[in-house]
């Protein structure tokens, strides 16, 4: 005869149990044997804590916890299909950008260069499966070798486009075998880019090009850098330059800058603004990048204003020696003949401060009353509504920035560490405490993210008594893409430990408008949706970091799949994803990184929080 509480059971589940059932019963009973056997046990892979904060380092002295088996087996108890690994895109997906689709832009009816812009509302449905490497594609070499060097196969860009593509640039480029070489004495301007960079030092008043930061100048934004060797020059001058140029379906100029580890991303002057803030740049550099500045009444020259800082200087170099006027006179270099740019500049408040050759340098005025005080008739000044976050809005026929708390000349700006009074003017989102308190969590929390930087972390590898567990070199990772920078307290940690990297810091459309103040820090930063894709190609980034970006996103309307499908498709083979949030949401990403093929492991920082850390990095499919 049966037992009460079994037939209790069959009244509910009739005289046969379900399987599933009987697997999760069988489950829940193993998991809390092996938890209540296991004082050090903690419900995801722990870590002993210590005194100080590093409170990593031990993660390969633990083993797997009966809570991360549990979660697997319940997930496969559930139904296996929910963990199905996707498949492999098509080879014409190799170097695709969604929202850049030409022919799908031009069926939807943009025309007149319109469908070259971002247009990611036509791309919505996108197929689920993971963007494969090119046949050839190698892992790149570590920095600073990589800089000079990249592999062939990793970028779209064959031997005939490169052989086709003029004297000049195989001047800057070498093509040898499987491997493209730059050269850094090399250029496409005058007898190099060393020389180059020197010739607009001593056009600004100074002695060498070292001395860009006596002028104010800490951030270059690049529009159409080419291949990036001016970038890189400036790199190696302790500045941030920025590389922008437009979606190309080959030979990027941003794929190869980015290949090589310097800040690349794709945006251009169409229709929309740059997703950046008004008062961003100290200088906006322009050498043969194919604008016609002049046109569309201004439009774009107006853009440059807007981003650029008080005091800030836009260099423009041209192919042709007289590019904005007929019968220009030269007087001690400066051009006196009025033309259409020279009129233009003038109603901006902008000052010609020299011309040497084909070259162009132009200062923005450091006092907002030059604007009221021009004639009438003049360029008007933006309104209140013009002032908010630019997440590609359209562009505007106003000047913005006059009325911002931000404005501040270039040259009166503090290079020192940021204080409470120079935080005052980013308003009351910046609570100075705040700021420097999450500073030093990202000092602590970097150190204990590098220990973790390393494939042993998804092994049972021995280790012999007395061995210290071995640390990544400085140089193993150069693009960073922090998905949830905050105040860009990653970012000065990074650059306080001298790790050899650069961090794109992204702050999302809906998070607390931050962007500002990381662009006066002197980083690169962003602002963006991460409901849609990012603006770069397959396989630019070599370590993906979000901080409770997965909560903030619970809410939105993004599908999480397509979060981890634009992650995968950005992210390096070998590549890194560091991932903190709440408990719910790492168990749900965990489940997402199986399907994509990443290695995962949770981690448990035993601080007493909700918090959990997801460490990923990606195989190297070669299918």
């Amino acid at each position: 005869m049966r037992s009460s509480w079994l037939s209790k059971l069959s009244l509910i589940f009739g005289p046969r149990l379900p399987l599933n059932w009987l697997l999760l019963c069988l489950v829940s009973v193993l998991a809390l044997i092996a938890v209540l056997g296991s004082s050090s046990s903690s419900t995801f892979d722990s870590l002993t804590p210590s005194s100080v904060p590093d409170i990593y380092t031990n993660y390969r002295r633990l083993k797997e916890q009966a809570a991360v088996d549990y979660l697997e087996l319940r997930s496969l108890s559930l139904g296996g299909s929910r963990e199905k690994e996707l498949g492999l895109c098509g080879r014409d997906k190799e170097h695709s950008v969604p929202c850049y689709n030409v022919s799908e832009n031009l069926l939807a009816g943009y025309k007149d260069g319109e469908e070259f812009d971002r247009h990611c509302e036509v791309s919505r449905d996108r197929e689920q499966c993971l963007v494969r490497p090119p046949k050839d594609y190698k892992i790149p070499l570590r920095w600073p070798a990589g800089r000079d060097v990249i592999w062939s196969g990793n970028v779209k860009i064959t031997k005939d486009q490169f052989l086709s593509s003029g004297s000049m640039t195989k001047r800057l480029m070498l093509l040898e075998e499987n491997q493209i070489s730059f050269h850094s004495e090399d250029g496409l301007i005058f007898d190099g880019v060393k020389d180059y960079s020197r010739q607009i030092a001593e056009m600004l008043g100074l002695s060498s090009d070292s001395e860009f930061s006596q002028a104010g100048v800490h951030t270059v934004l690049d529009i159409g850098c080419g291949f990036g060797s001016f970038g890189a020059h400036l790199v190696s001058l302790k500045l941030m330059a920025i590389c922008i140029a437009a979606y190309e379906a080959t030979g990027s100029q941003v794929q190869l800058a980015l290949e090589r580890g310097l800040p690349a991303m794709i945006g251009n002057f169409i229709t929309r603004q740059l997703p950046y803030p008004s008062l961003s740049f100290e200088m906006v550099h322009c050498a043969q990048c194919g604008i016609l500045w002049d046109k569309k009444d201004g439009l774009f020259l107006l853009e440059v204003d807007r981003v650029l800082k008080p005091g800030g200087y836009f260099v423009l170099t041209s192919p042709t020696s007289q590019p904005y006027g007929s019968s220009l006179t030269m007087k001690e270099g400066i051009a006196t003949d009025s033309s259409p740019m020279e009129e233009l500049t003038q109603k901006i408040c902008w000052t010609l401060l020299a011309q040497k050759y084909e070259t162009f340098i132009w200062q923005k005025t450091v006092d907002s009353n030059c604007y009221t005080s021009r004639k009438q008739g003049a360029i008007p000044l933006c309104q209140e509504e013009h002032e908010v976050q630019s997440y590609y809005k359209p562009l505007v026929s106003c000047i913005s920035g006059i009325m911002s708390k931000r404005w501040t000349p270039i040259r009166n700006r503090s290079s020192s560490r940021w204080n409470s009074s120079e935080l005052e003017v980013h308003g009351k989102g910046v609570q100075p405490d705040d700021f420097f308190e999450d500073l030093q969590v990202w000092r602590s929390a970097l150190k204990n993210y590098w220990s973790l930087l390393t494939p042993l972390i998804f092994s049972d590898h021995p280790k012999r008594p007395g061995d210290e567990d071995p640390l990544p070199p400085f140089n193993m990772i150069r693009n960073v893409l922090d998905m949830s920078a905050h105040y860009g307290g990653l970012n000065a940690a990074f650059l306080e430990e001298k790790k050899s990297v650069w961090v794109m810091n992204v702050v999302p459309v809906n998070a607390p408008y931050t962007l500002p103040l990381i662009l006066d820090q002197g980083f690169a930063g962003v602002l963006h949706d991460w409901c849609e894709p990012f603006p770069t190609y397959p396989r630019t980034y070599d370590l993906l970091h979000a901080n409770g970006l997965l909560s903030h996103l619970s809410s939105e309307r993004c599908s999480m799949m397509d979060l981890f499908l634009e992650m995968d498709r950005i992210l390096r083979p070998e590549g890194w994803v560091v991932l903190s949030d709440k408990v719910g949401a790492i168990e749900m990403a965990r489940m997402f990184a199986t399907q994509v093929r990443w290695e995962a492991r949770v981690i448990d920082p035993q601080n007493g929080s909700d918090q959990r850390l997801l460490v990923c990095q990606k195989s190297f499919v070669k299918k």
